[in-house]
């Protein structure tokens, strides 16, 4: 197979742009870097098909890889024919590959390799041959041997036949045919476990469903349900399929030889019923949960990016509350960029502290001009929410409260870069901080948390964590890059995530900055320890420095096209403003400017909005000034919410009522829709209408369909 062929099929690239890519791949430029600053090479492919295409780079030298070694594998057996040579050839996937070098893995020790201990093989064949004509016991008697174990010929032929039952089984091309059987005819069959107790997974203790249909995230759940012990799963084919599959080998395998016909069919049967179907039973499960896997971490993906892309809310006052009932609720007030200007603990769910509680906030609210309170969600949350509406009436100001998921603040708290940035701070103020900054900056906060706890994934605990934590990282890498990082404010935990910048020289930046102080220009980066010319190329241009020595480090503009650039700025055409007109020549003036057209358009679009911020363009947070409870819910009420949360079976849209409601992917829009991301995104902000109200299983059923 040859590997730029097939990627330049699957993703539909120019063989030229393809071989550049892949180039710059293997020389170790970060996706970020190739995707923004060489799209003249690439043919301007994007950040996301650029990973994609990496991975699948990746998986197809690792096929390549593992061919070679199977082939030399079974040519040093002296058993390569040009037959299985081509087959390992044409094999495209892993598990082709393995179903061709099943019968020449090294074996534990099984019925078959302990039959052939006993010299058994040349019976097994000639028997599965089925191309004589003496006796099966005159065969067979030739074969009886005290010393190895045989005593009598129907040992003998019981051994023959744990042979030819394992030679079928590890036959690729008849577990080709049966694979086929279980994906079109296989149906996923979920009983209770052991005890029916009560459980999340009710509806799972008598349920079956088509392989071919079943959903993802109801594998997914089926497995954890399996693994508390509260579920038992398997595969079982339609009524008939058994049998069908039988009659398919026999019809394949048995040569009708009347001296072993009957011998053969129980073979085949035996070989299916032990051998083959519980193999193909683990394979079709590892599939179902590799693919639902991959579909959850793509959802999980898709949540986070835009989570982390939510609006910041720039240059404001924010007071920050992380509620809590016996220790009380923490207070936090954080400036217009993140300094922290006030902590302490105030106890308004206690009844005898409202009126004191209020007289603490009221003068901070006035002495810092707060201009929007940040209330976490977390415990506590409900009660205090209806403490701040109620003070809100007495400041005689315009402020508005955010309910801020909390998600991940705790794991911050408690963690080695919550002590370094605040190491006088109780673990519960810095979580108070947290909850502030990140409606602030969404971003530069959650940055600092593993990903998996920030609450917008499904069974995430439960998937390959090194394929999750590498789709999730990357999603991270590509928002931080795709905005930007201001130089001289960033934490060493959001440089990481610069292209180019590894933990360690996010922290000798931070350690120079402390050290030399500001950054006046971007070629100061070279003075940094670790941070060589190769990191400099790719880091510089998604680094800002804010009122430097030179106005393009603010830019998103490489320093490679600085020159480009000024040349740009110093033409009468650009100063005349006729870049846009109709007519106007765009590939004459970047062949003057030597640069490409892709290049020429960014440098454009960044002169044109210098430090623009991409995240401008998301809708904001949802203030609030007055509470609402799950009582005060009725049904055919409307209101506005935003989606905290996607799953493949609906959203989660949190209407102020401390209980995110259900919009269940039916009740969307007006049409199919495959999944909820077809509509809707985390972060957007959506009328609903409510359905249903469950107080006691804290349920809220909603609907969009307005």
């Amino acid at each position: 197979m040859d590997i730029n062929q097939a990627l330049q099929k699957e993703f539909n690239i120019l063989p030229a742009h393809l071989a550049a890519t892949i180039e710059l791949i293997d020389e170790g430029n970060t996706i970020p870097f190739i995707a923004r600053y060489r799209k003249e090479v690439t043919g301007a492919l994007d950040d996301q098909i650029l990973r994609e295409l990496a991975d699948r780079l990746n998986y197809l030298r690792n096929l390549a890889e593992k061919r070679e070694q199977y082939r030399n594998a079974i040519e040093g057996m002296g058993k390569l024919t040009e037959e299985i040579n081509q087959a390992l050839n044409a094999a495209e996937t892993l598990t082709l590959l393995e179903d061709i070098y099943r019968p020449y893995r090294p074996k534990r020790r099984t019925r078959a390799s302990i039959a052939k201990e006993k010299g058994l093989e040349p019976l097994a064949t000639t028997i599965f041959e089925q191309k004589f004509t003496t006796s099966l016991a005159i065969l067979a008697e030739d074969f009886i041997n005290e010393e190895l174990g045989v005593s009598n010929i129907d040992e003998a032929i019981s051994g023959a036949c744990d042979i030819i039952a394992e030679i079928i089984a590890d036959d690729a091309g008849y577990r080709a045919v049966i694979r086929k059987v279980f994906h079109e005819k296989g149906l996923i069959v979920c009983v209770a476990g052991d005890t029916e107790k009560e459980s999340v997974y009710e509806m799972y203790y008598n349920f079956s469903e088509p392989v071919k249909k079943v959903a993802g995230h109801r594998i997914l759940a089926m497995n954890r349900g399996e693994k508390e012990d509260f579920l038992k799963v398997g595969i079982q084919l339609e009524e008939g399929g058994t049998e069908g599959i039988l009659k398919k080998l026999n019809s394949i395998i048995n040569q009708q030889n009347p001296l072993v016909s009957e011998l053969i069919s129980k073979t085949i049967e035996d070989s299916y019923k032990r051998l083959i179907e519980p193999s193909i039973e683990r394979e079709i499960r590892s599939e179902l949960t590799e693919s639902s896997e991959e579909g959850a971490i793509k959802v999980f993906a898709a949540n986070l990016r835009q989570l982390l892309l939510q609006s910041p809310v720039k240059d404001k006052v924010i007071l920050a509350l992380d509620p809590g009932f016996r220790t009380g609720c923490k207070v936090c007030v954080i400036d217009g960029i993140g300094n922290v200007l006030y902590t302490g603990v105030v106890y308004p769910t206690h009844k005898s502290r409202i009126d004191e509680s209020k007289r603490i906030l009221l003068p901070l609210i006035d002495k810092f001009n707060v201009d929007i309170i940040a209330l976490g969600n977390g415990t506590a949350s409900r009660e205090t929410e209806a403490f701040v509406a109620d003070m809100l009436k007495e400041t005689g100001k315009k402020i508005s409260y955010v309910i801020v998921n909390e998600a991940g603040a705790s794991v911050y708290s408690a963690s080695k870069l919550g002590a370094a940035e605040f190491p006088d701070f109780d673990v519960a103020l810095r979580s108070a901080v947290s909850i502030g900054r990140r409606l602030q900056d969404p971003l530069a906060e959650l940055v600092k948390i593993d990903p998996k706890s920030i609450g917008v994934g499904q069974y995430q605990h439960d998937m390959n964590q090194k394929r999750l934590n590498e789709t999730l990282g990357g999603v991270v890498e590509s928002c931080v890059n795709s905005v930007g990082v201001d130089l001289n404010t960033a934490s060493s935990a959001l440089l990481s995530y610069v292209a180019g910048v590894s933990s360690t020289v996010s922290k000798n930046i931070q350690k120079h900055r402390e050290t030399h102080g500001k950054f006046k220009n971007r070629r100061q980066l070279l003075d940094v320890k670790g941070l060589g010319p190769k990191a400099f190329e790719q880091c510089a241009g998604f680094l800002r420095i804010m009122d430097g020595d030179n106005p393009l480090d603010a830019t998103a503009v490489h320093p490679e096209s600085y020159s480009q650039a000024q040349k740009l700025l110093q033409n009468p055409v650009y100063k005349a403003g006729d870049f846009k007109a109709k007519g106007f020549n765009l590939s004459m003036f970047a062949g003057d400017l030597d640069i490409g057209e892709h290049t020429l358009k960014d440098i454009l679009n960044e002169l044109e909005k210098p430090g623009r911020d991409p995240r401008d363009d998301m809708p904001g947070p949802v203030l609030r000034s007055d509470v609402l409870s799950m009582e005060d819910l009725l049904e055919g009420m409307e209101l506005e919410g935003i989606v905290r949360n996607i799953i493949d079976f609906g959203a989660f849209v949190d209407i102020g009522v401390h209980q995110d409601g259900l919009v269940h992917i039916s009740q969307m829009v007006n049409r199919f829709i495959k999944h909820p991301l077809e509509v809707v995104k985390v972060g957007d902000i959506v009328n609903v209408k409510v359905l249903k109200v469950d107080v006691a299983k804290k349920r809220v059923s909603l609907t969009m369909k307005l």
